[in-house]
């Protein structure tokens, strides 16, 4: 029943009026939001059919190429390779022999797994000047794939982790394609590969479709499809917050953030956006994961999912990203704030489990 229902969904997706990035008349604000959207684009990624989105599988690959069905259908410009919205990135011998042996004997290593897949769409900016500044919205695409049952269900479906924060990306993109253009210019991209230890957000720094130093800011969105019990308010948080000027700026324009309540959890280089913070960028990563016992278990299913919560998280944000591209005011990383080149603190997640 949920394949029918997001298939179903898949396909109206594709009937809904939308508008190019040119045009400025609307008959939708700019910041509505399409609940139905939500629902059906999570339900999506997360049904059992995508068997959990397992990095570098064809699963994660239908994912991609959903996603970058949809920036088409927003009228996106492709920002990937050979005019399309997709970037391939090959993954050389991902595994350790002695990492490979143990997925294999848990059940995750279910495919051979040589490519990755990126999705990216561009919404230029209309400034010629400003327009060549980026502002970076990105997600992560992967999950777990098929692994260990626990209580008779191998699906590691990741709804929290990370279609939540997918859907955030694809639903800005499709508000933010609407109405007047921005003066800077906008780029959607979500990842391959990052439970692996982030190949998809590699190959984007090594063969970026604009120059690294034209970001600038990165906002990933990673895990906010359940508010943290940390913030009874039930906003989300920001790691890094006290890193750079960023997270208060986008606050007192309207984007309901705080500061990341669990810092010994290090959640600042435990997402895509780490890598680009060691090139120099401000990259920090919106979340309001509450450290729920669902986290990398099958159990993290649809139904946990407060799509009420979901929904005005991303509506939130609408607002004060738009502003972001529409400013000349570029953020800042306060004094010492800047990314350290440290060890990969967020490698493949079975090695947590396997304490190796």
């Amino acid at each position: 029943m949920h394949f029918r229902l997001s298939l179903f969904a898949f396909l109206v997706l594709f009937n809904v009026p939308l508008n190019s990035p040119g045009q400025t008349h609307s008959t939708h604000p700019v910041s509505a939001l399409c609940n139905a959207c939500v629902r059906a684009e999570l339900g999506f990624l997360a049904s059992d059919e995508l068997h959990g989105r397992g990095s570098g599988t064809r699963d994660e690959h239908l994912a991609a190429l959903y996603a970058a069905s949809l920036f088409q259908s927003f009228g996106l410009q492709p920002a990937g390779e050979d005019g399309g919205y997709i970037q391939r990135a090959p993954l050389p011998n991902p595994f350790p022999a002695k990492l490979a042996e143990y997925l294999k004997k848990h059940g995750f290593d279910q495919n051979q797994r040589t490519d990755t897949w990126n999705a990216l769409g561009m919404l230029p900016g209309s400034d010629p000047v400003a327009g060549k500044e980026v502002v970076l919205l990105t997600a992560h695409l992967d999950h777990l794939g098929i692994g260990e049952a626990v209580n008779g269900d191998n699906i590691y479906n990741g709804a929290d982790d990370d279609a939540s924060g997918t859907t955030a990306v694809l639903e800005l993109a499709r508000s933010l394609s609407r109405g007047p253009r921005p003066r800077r210019s906008i780029l959607f991209v979500l990842f391959g590969s990052e439970e692996l230890g982030g190949y998809g957000n590699q190959y984007f720094l090594e063969h970026p479709p604009v120059a690294l130093t034209q970001i600038v800011a990165n906002l990933e969105f990673e895990m906010i499809g359940r508010p943290d019990l940390a913030l009874p308010n039930k906003t989300l948080w920001l790691t890094g917050y006290e890193r750079s000027d960023l997270g208060p700026m986008l606050a007192k324009h309207g984007a309901a953030i705080s500061a990341d309540p669990h810092p010994d959890q290090h959640f600042f280089q435990r997402s895509d956006n780490y890598a680009l913070a060691k090139k120099g960028i401000v990259a920090q990563t919106v979340s309001s994961f509450g450290l729920h016992k669902d986290y990398h278990q099958p159990s993290d299913e649809v139904s946990r999912i407060d799509f009420d919560f979901l929904t005005r998280s991303i509506g939130s944000m609408i607002g004060p990203v738009r502003w972001l591209a529409d400013t000349s005011w570029r953020p800042e990383w306060n004094a010492g704030g800047e990314a350290v080149v440290v060890a990969r603190a967020w490698v493949v997640p079975t090695l947590v489990a396997m304490k190796l």
